[in-house]
């Protein structure tokens, strides 16, 4: 697979396994009055501030293949190190606190007298979430996965280091940016690469943006 396609797929990928985790974490966030509030945050922010070397040393150490973790999904042939599962891992990893920042902030957005008189007319807090909350704020959620997903697809640091450049198999686009300016000539074979990377996250931005706005809007109406 050539590294425009695989990036793509490794983009949907992260973000899709991303999105269950980035909601639930965004609510906790927002909605929560736990002790432990403020840790789960930091904890969450913290790929966003590590160099993207030490997050893909970090996961590495986790999913090695001389690991427990690494050798157990070995076993259930789902191999991450050096995999492109890894470049999945790795691109969900960096793009995992955006995404929660986006949809927390689209939750924040949520009017809370609604949630409110919802649990007073006998809703649980399940029901409600799935109710009032997740239909009000589903906007600025695909905001954060567009955001997140061009993220994934511009990592290069952690994925190097977790899924390794295998051609064909992990070789995103920044990982063949790199290999091609590493080689004799190579600068003059990666203008494709460079306009369908800036292609990419252009439209992602874009699509964030404009669904941004539909959220606010929606939300000024409902009020």
């Amino acid at each position: 697979m050539s590294a425009v396609p695989l990036s793509l797929a490794v983009g949907f990928a992260a973000t899709l396994f991303s999105l269950v985790p980035a909601v639930g974490v965004a609510w906790f966030l927002e909605r929560s009055r736990s002790a432990v509030r403020g840790l789960v945050h930091t904890l969450v922010m913290m790929p966003l501030v590590l160099p993207p070397v030490v997050v893909g040393y970090l996961l590495l150490k986790i999913f090695s293949p001389r690991g427990a973790v690494g050798r157990a999904l070995v076993a259930l042939h789902c191999p991450v190190a050096f995999h492109w599962l890894g470049a999945v891992v790795a691109a969900a990893v960096v793009g995992f606190p955006l995404f929660v920042q986006a949809v927390a902030l689209a939750m924040k957005a949520v009017d809370p007298r609604l949630e409110q008189a919802s649990r007073t007319l006998g809703c649980p807090p399940v029901r409600t979430f799935f109710r009032i909350t997740l239909p009000l704020a589903w906007p600025g959620i695909l905001a954060g996965a567009a955001v997140s997903f061009a993220r994934g697809l511009g990592e290069f640091g952690a994925t190097i280091i977790l899924a390794g450049r295998i051609p064909g198999e992990t070789e995103t686009i920044p990982l063949a940016i790199y290999g091609e300016l590493d080689a004799p000539g190579g600068e003059g074979r990666i203008g494709g690469l460079v306009a369908a990377s800036v292609v990419l996250c252009f439209v992602c931005v874009v699509l964030a943006r404009t669904l941004d706005r539909r959220h606010q809007r929606r939300l000024e109406l409902d009020r």
